[in-house]
């Protein structure tokens, strides 16, 4: 993709100084720059690359005041994030070709595809799915029976959809996810061996879901695994059965959350995180890496930290005060010491 200078202040409702005439062809690092490349300013810790970037152009704030003269051409904007975002969603865009079916794809009885669509070789579909308009299917999926997919969706490579799922518009899903697993459900039995319990349930994803490699969503024993609009989850996530996520929820790079437990909307869950099952997590919940969520979380927009996860500022006072035990235990003995001497 190119773009001069002057088209992607439009987009970008960007006001310019310097030649609006000048190509761009890719995003930057500000310290790396090269010709044809589109950066930004954001940070503070980055401002003397400004000064010195081989960068064709720079997306900065429209108030910041320049120290001295630059080379590259500027764009300035209300809010440098938002539109760094919508710069890189314009240059990452994936344009689904209709490319039909690959002759190198099996496709089961009674499948029904909408428009545009592209399927790459050996990718597997079996019989009764339906799948909507404008999906881009990559290598090597597999899709099982009675799948539906929404409009819009893109499944890279490796992506299993395992039957019975059911996928709404405008999801991504990247290499390695797999959906509708069994999950993870034993009776102990009385010689100590274990009897797998069958999941007969399933998986049901809203729209605008995306999902990082090699994440897992697992089957719901009875009823659905439900993800609602908009959730977010990282790589290498792994979503137990019948668990629930509300909306426009976030889950870091290797979180867990166990069976049966809800989660609510606008939640931001940190990387390692680890949710215990059969529990309930308010709106707006924000919990930091590495912390333990083990029981409810009855109050909205708490933010947590530790193991087991507490409130984040008392966690945070506490840790503080464990970091200096050594020194108030050596502190205590010596008053110990002191108080014995004077008996004595």
């Amino acid at each position: 993709m190119e773009i001069t200078v002057k088209d992607l202040a439009h987009v970008l409702n960007g006001t310019i100084e310097g030649d609006p005439e000048v190509r761009v062809n890719r995003p930057g690092k500000i310290e790396e720059g090269g010709e044809g490349a589109i950066t930004f300013l954001g940070n503070a810790k980055y401002e003397s690359y400004l000064y010195t970037t081989t960068a064709s152009a720079v997306l900065i704030n429209r108030d910041y005041q320049l120290k001295s003269p630059i080379k590259a051409t500027l764009i300035r904007v209300d809010d440098v994030y938002a539109s760094i975002a919508l710069l890189l969603e314009k240059f990452g865009a994936v344009q689904t070709k209709s490319n039909g079916i690959h002759p190198q794809s099996l496709i089961g009885s009674n499948t029904s595809f909408g428009q545009n669509i592209s399927i790459g070789p050996f990718v597997v579909i079996e019989e009764d799915v339906v799948i909507g308009d404008n999906v881009r299917i990559d290598s090597h999926v597999f899709i099982g029976k009675g799948v539906k997919i929404g409009d819009n969706c893109q499944l890279h490579s490796g992506v299993k959809i395992l039957h019975g799922s059911e996928i709404g518009d405008n999801c991504i899903f990247y290499p390695g996810v797999v959906i509708g697993a069994d999950g993870f459900g034993y009776a102990p039995q009385e010689d100590g061996t274990y009897k797998k319990i069958h999941h007969v349930g399933n998986v049901v994803i809203k729209n605008e879901v995306e999902i990082g490699a090699n994440s897992t969503v697992d089957r719901a024993s009875i009823g659905s695994t439900i993800l609602h609009k908009g959730v977010k989850l990282d790589n290498l996530v792994q979503i137990a059965h019948n668990v629930e996520i509300g909306e426009n929820t976030v889950i870091a790079a290797q979180a867990g959350v166990a069976g049966s437990t809800k989660i609510g909307k606008n939640c931001q869950i940190g990387g390692q995180v680890a949710v215990a099952g059969h529990l309930k997590v308010a709106d707006g919940t924000r919990v930091q890496g590495k912390s333990g969520v083990a029981s409810n979380v009855k109050e909205p927009n708490q933010a947590l930290f530790g193991y087991p996860a507490i409130d984040y500022h008392q966690f945070i006072r506490a840790y503080t005060i464990f970091k200096q035990l050594p020194d108030l235990a050596k502190r205590l003995y010596e008053l110990e010491k002191r108080s014995d001497q004077k008996e004595d």
